[in-house]
């Protein structure tokens, strides 16, 4: 998507950029899983997704810093939906944000919260059904997220509803926004608009359900579980008793019904995918690419339930590649992505558990 060379260590080259080169250098220090997928999109769609990832994830640093107290977070991000919503205080939002970010905070996301002006900047060049899209995503999450920074999350959240309702402000919100931005693009798909918007949230909940699970144990360190206390109370394990040293059978069966869920939902996303028209490969490409690495990250899960580390269940370049290069070959045919896809997480679904019923 570029031809220059600005670079994320270079601001002052970063802001003379194109509005294209500008995000891609930012997406790529942030995130090298969405650099490589959002330039699949058309060109109708990259500008405005990418933006939107960026949104994100300047709440996304807000909400991470370990320096910032549960208020000064809630502040700023109140302050972070005025900005998106008016287009304005972006510069001050920035100077007095940065200087609290620690270096737990990864450089690139330092530079993406310095640049926030010119992100927003190009957020107000949107059509206004386009930003208000964008809008919805940010109040959802700048909004909901913060709730969880006073929980006492060492045992885990309470329910599965509970659970639903966090990957709901972390990843449903921007399941449906990306809904609302496929059919402001596009008039075909447009006429499905109300079954994606019912599919989108489950898309994004399989994709965050699945980085929860791959996460468990490096969560676990700092003391911290996204897992349901419910679901695990069926198997007769307490999350309390999560640690990295052990993973007991009542946990890896409980692991198991979580799988299946997590499952059920990217099935659902696969539906969602397969209703973007066969002709839209690069809008195609960037959901299955996301589909794939998740289903492939699940059954390592599965395949290690007694895993300890995250890097013990990570694909391998070879396999990312093997998706993209299989998705290449039958992205067009409905028939083939859905046995593709039932062949590759059968091994997910747990008899013994009903998805539907924890939806």
């Amino acid at each position: 998507m570029t031809d220059t060379q600005a670079s994320i260590d270079n601001p002052e080259s970063l802001l003379a950029s194109s509005d294209n080169e500008f995000q891609a250098v930012l997406l790529e220090g942030v995130s090298r899983t969405f650099a490589l997928t959002i330039p699949q999109l058309p060109l109708g769609l990259y500008k405005e997704v990418a933006n939107a990832y960026l949104l994100c994830r300047i709440v996304d640093t807000v909400e991470d810093e370990v320096s910032l107290s549960a208020e000064q977070k809630e502040h700023f991000c109140l302050r972070f939906i005025e900005v998106v919503k008016t287009g304005e205080g972006a510069a001050s939002f920035a100077s007095d944000l940065s200087p609290l970010l620690s270096e737990q905070t990864i450089p690139a996301e330092h530079i993406l919260v310095q640049l926030t002006e010119r992100v927003i900047q190009i957020t107000r060049s949107f059509a206004p059904e386009q930003i208000d899209s964008l809008l919805y995503c940010v109040d959802a999450m700048a909004k909901g997220m913060p709730g969880y920074q006073s929980m006492d999350l060492s045992g885990g959240l309470a329910t599965m509803k509970d659970m639903n309702e966090y990957c709901y402000y972390v990843a449903g919100c921007v399941g449906e926004m990306l809904a609302k931005l496929f059919c402001h693009y596009s008039p075909e798909i447009n006429q499905h608009r109300e079954e994606l918007l019912t599919l989108s949230t489950s898309f994004g909940q399989g994709l965050q359900m699945t980085n929860i699970l791959k996460d468990i144990w490096d969560d676990a360190k700092r003391g911290v579980c996204w897992l349901p206390q419910d679901v695990f109370t069926e198997v007769g394990f307490d999350l309390k008793d999560l640690n990295t040293s052990e993973s007991t059978p009542e946990f890896r069966l409980g692991l198991e019904h979580l799988l299946s869920t997590a499952q059920g939902h990217l099935k659902d996303a696969m539906t969602y995918t397969l209703i973007i028209p066969s002709h839209e490969v690069g809008m195609r490409n960037f959901c299955l690419w996301a589909i794939g690495i998740a289903v492939l990250t699940l059954n390592e899960i599965q395949q290690h339930l007694d895993f300890n580390d995250s890097s013990q269940v990570k694909i391998t370049r070879q396999k990312v590649k093997a998706t993209i290069l299989t998705t290449k070959i039958i992205g067009r045919s409905n028939w083939l992505l859905s046995a593709a896809f039932d062949t590759k997480s059968k091994k997910l679904i747990c008899k013994d558990w009903q998805y539907t019923a924890q939806k």
